[in-house]
């Protein structure tokens, strides 16, 4: 049954995030031009995150700071909304999660899914081989765009308190789960709260 559920997973992943891509092209392309006016450097971020088994890929996003912003201030992490690294379109993508669109090739292309634990750098909180048997459990699964953390916890809580959220969903996994967790990411997009709180997610972009 897990088998079928995986399949049937990655089917909508694929055929969901391929007719959303299309679907929200006029969006994407202005975003893309009110970055590219606004401020210097391009469209797009891209960053090393670890994925299902520990493999390394590029996560896709629209950039939301300033260039060069993970060698100025306080690095990676963005603590609070009135970090001057954020730009004025950066704010606005960041409020409403719609910093977060590119991924959805990341999902066609099989590195992400819709729905799944969120993915880490590579080398914070930890390498691979420094989580644990346990901790090691949330990357079994494509990491995704959403997750049971993300509209649970979210931020609000450090990253070592976030991971047995990932391996509940993780072990718990069937699509209904994934339908309900999409459904509450959608209504969480209209609020802000727990965003920048202990952070790892949002990270400079």
């Amino acid at each position: 049954m897990r088998n079928l559920n995986l399949f049937i997973k990655r089917t909508i992943d694929f055929i969901g995030s391929l007719i959303g891509v299309i679907i929200i092209s006029p969006v994407l392309i202005l975003i893309a031009i009110a970055i590219k006016v606004t401020s210097k450097g391009p469209v797009f971020f891209k960053q090393e995150r670890l994925g299902r088994n520990g493999q390394v890929f590029k996560i896709l996003k629209f950039r939301t700071m300033v260039l060069n912003a993970e060698k100025l201030g306080t690095g990676l992490f963005v603590k609070t909304e009135t970090d001057n690294r954020i730009t004025k379109i950066g704010k606005i993508l960041r409020a409403t999660s719609l910093d977060e669109l590119p991924q959805l090739w990341n999902v066609v292309i099989g590195e992400m899914s819709l729905v799944g634990p969120r993915p880490p750098v590579p080398h914070h909180p930890y390498c691979f081989e420094e989580y644990n048997d346990f901790q090691r459990k949330r990357f079994n699964m494509r990491p995704g765009i959403t997750g049971l953390t993300q509209v649970t916890v979210r931020n609000s809580v450090p990253w070592d308190e976030r991971i047995p959220v990932d391996v509940e969903y993780v072990e718990k996994f069937n699509i209904w789960i994934d339908i309900k967790i999409l459904f509450n990411t959608f209504l969480k997009i209209f609020k802000s709260e727990s965003i920048y709180t202990h952070s790892n997610e949002k990270k400079s972009s």
